[in-house]
């Protein structure tokens, strides 16, 4: 039987002569195979913009190179963060084996906005257990949370080979806790994490408001720490901004150390945007640095992104990186501050994940008083931060009547009058995923 590298090694050969290396390397150099079976290639790229890019325009040419080389017809599936952690919960836990590469110390941009949390990582890498434990790291999206984490356990990784690191997203662990409850491994789900050597949780605010959960991580977190195994959480916020969550947990997620991320200042900017393109090949001028730097302010993921669409327009466009060229090309990436609205889909999905449900059942008709309240907090949100008309907010919903839709609406603000303590907290914490978002 051919390996998945040998295969994957011609396939891009393949695609190197028919689209030329320059472009192959800009939408594949990151791109892992998770698994080939006879009828299905299951890739995974960590890049929105090269997911997208793979799945609508280089799929085909996948499909015809497996086709050519092998005599095989494949379905081109690519998947995402939480298709990659789904999938390989099925049969084991995430090492640090499974991170990328890239995500290093050595390749983080450190500025002014980030340099105390760089630093405490590192600690902790060299001295897992022994120094800032729990380190919790917060801050808005798109800053280098993630980097930092995957760092640790790739850092740790080379230090102890057979060290036992668990990754785990907060709204997944809710999604895995109550599939071992339903399918009856409460055992098999505790062991997995509280045997751990080093225990990451991305987005740790997930877990605020959902009682089972915040149980299940109480009693995991205190066997970790008894026994000095590192913790590690990021947060789009820190612990006393998590109004759902329990006091107890918010205490502990404090013991150790806190350490913010805000979005990167004008010179690290410019440092990030030059080596990001000197990594790509492409060589920016000044005055093309400059401007993008000025212009984009929110996050290091939006700036990487803009310099792989630079390298796409001129590979495909054959367009001179002239500043008069790259600023029509990237006009669309540029988003004033507090002008972003979430789209209908946005609010649901983040309600969803706030309930632990499924989004057909939040669209659907089931009348349960989760789902019900949920659905009333879709629809008032909804309604409150987007244009919407009631019918359009009902078409959202199966295409719920637009009478039902303002029942809804004023059901929670009545509630919400009268001060109902819990109600106004949810609020308050979805709201915050949903700007955490934009």
């Amino acid at each position: 039987m051919l390996s998945n590298a040998y295969v994957w090694g011609k396939v891009i050969g393949y695609l190197e002569d028919l689209l030329t290396p320059t472009i192959v390397s800009t939408w594949f150099d990151d791109a892992e195979v998770v698994a080939l079976t006879e009828d299905e290639l299951i890739l995974y790229s960590p890049s929105e913009l090269r997911r997208e890019v793979i799945a609508r325009r280089c799929a085909d040419h996948v499909k015809d190179a497996m086709k050519e080389l092998f005599n095989s017809d494949v379905k081109v599936t690519v998947f995402d963060d939480a298709q990659l952690e789904t999938y390989k919960n099925k049969g084991k836990s995430p090492t640090a084996l499974d991170f990328n590469p890239q995500f290093s110390f050595d390749n983080f941009i450190v500025g002014p906005s980030n340099r105390f949390a760089h630093g405490a990582a590192i600690a902790v890498s060299k001295a897992p257990g022994q120094v800032y434990n729990p380190l919790f790291i917060y801050g808005p999206p798109g800053v280098g949370k993630t980097h930092l984490l995957y760092a640790i356990a790739n850092g740790i990784r080379k230090q102890k080979p057979d060290a036992n690191i668990v990754y785990i997203k907060g709204d997944q662990f809710t999604i895995e806790l109550i599939a071992a409850i339903q399918s009856g491994r409460n055992i098999e789900f505790r062991n997995k994490y509280r045997e751990a050597d080093l225990f990451l949780i991305d987005d740790v605010q997930f877990i605020a408001g959902k009682e089972g959960t915040q149980e299940e991580f109480f009693h995991t977190f205190n066997k970790l720490y008894e026994e000095h195994k590192q913790i590690v959480m990021t947060s789009d916020r820190k612990p006393s901004d998590m109004l759902t969550l329990e006091d107890r947990l918010r205490t502990r997620f404090e013991w150790g150390l806190l350490a913010d991320i805000q979005p990167p200042d004008y010179e690290t900017r410019m440092a990030i945007l030059k080596n990001k393109a000197h990594g790509l090949g492409l060589e920016l001028s000044d005055d093309v640095c400059n401007y993008i730097a000025v212009n984009i302010t929110n996050n290091v993921r939006t700036i990487e992104g803009t310099v792989k669409k630079i390298l796409a327009y001129r590979d495909l466009n054959n367009m001179p990186l002239d500043l008069n060229n790259i600023s029509r090309a990237i006009e669309d990436m540029f988003k004033a501050e507090g002008n972003a609205v979430p789209t209908p889909s946005l609010i649901i999905s983040q309600v969803c994940k706030f309930y632990s449900m499924d989004e057909a059942i939040l669209r659907g008709n089931q009348r349960t008083r989760n789902v019900a309240e949920a659905r009333q907090i879709a629809m008032y949100l909804i309604r409150k931060l987007t244009n919407l008309s009631l019918p359009d907010i009902g078409m959202e919903f199966g295409g719920k009547d637009h009478t039902t839709v303002l029942h809804s609406i004023r059901k929670v603000e009545s509630d919400l009058k009268k001060g109902e303590t819990n109600l106004q907290n949810n609020i308050r914490d979805i709201t915050a995923n949903i700007n955490s978002m934009l």
